[in-house]
């Protein structure tokens, strides 16, 4: 086995462990473009949050699940917003979500007044792009994005955004054609 014949210090441990951590742990590049301010700027809807106690853990921060919780909040608060509950959430056909992140930009407290911004940012064929921003005292908190699917309920498979959710989106949102 080999042996070190020099102790090792707490900084190159330290060392070691930010490298390790760089490379294991690169950040993606941000969908939060061209900057914080330009980007919120491009949100239409939004609604306030309160942070609930249970969200929070023992030292007042909010509790990192919560999030994607306020996340589903806004994305049916925002389509019931535009009259789509309808098209979106049926019998027939049902939105799913395909995937989910969260950039978390600095912590959020039990009291900190909270605004979700909410925006479809493209969209498919039967798919969606969402963006989230949440906000307390005019700093961005934390960003999020994911897609949604509309699923068929029979075949289980996805199914063309209807033509007038996707014109109601489109004006909504000030897409270009």
């Amino acid at each position: 086995m080999w042996q070190r014949d020099v102790p090792i210090s707490v900084s190159e441990v330290t060392d070691t462990m930010m490298t390790i951590k760089r490379g294991l742990f690169m950040r993606k590049e941000s969908f939060v473009q061209p900057d914080p301010q330009s980007w919120l700027g491009q949100f239409q809807f939004s609604i306030p949050l309160k942070v609930r106690y249970c969200e929070t853990d023992l030292l007042g921060h909010v509790n990192n699940v919560s999030y994607f919780m306020y996340f589903e909040q806004g994305r049916i608060e925002y389509f019931e917003n535009l009259g789509l509950t309808d098209d979106l959430f049926s019998e027939d056909q049902v939105s799913v979500v395909a995937d989910l992140e969260c950039q978390y930009l600095a912590q959020i407290y039990l009291r900190d007044p909270l605004k979700l911004h909410i925006r479809v940012a493209k969209l498919g064929r039967s798919s969606m792009d969402i963006e989230y921003a949440l906000v307390a005292n005019d700093e961005l908190k934390a960003a999020g994005r994911g897609a949604i699917v509309l699923m068929d309920t029979k075949s289980g498979k996805s199914t063309p955004i209807p033509d007038s959710a996707r014109e109601v989106i489109s004006s909504f949102e000030k897409m270009m054609g």
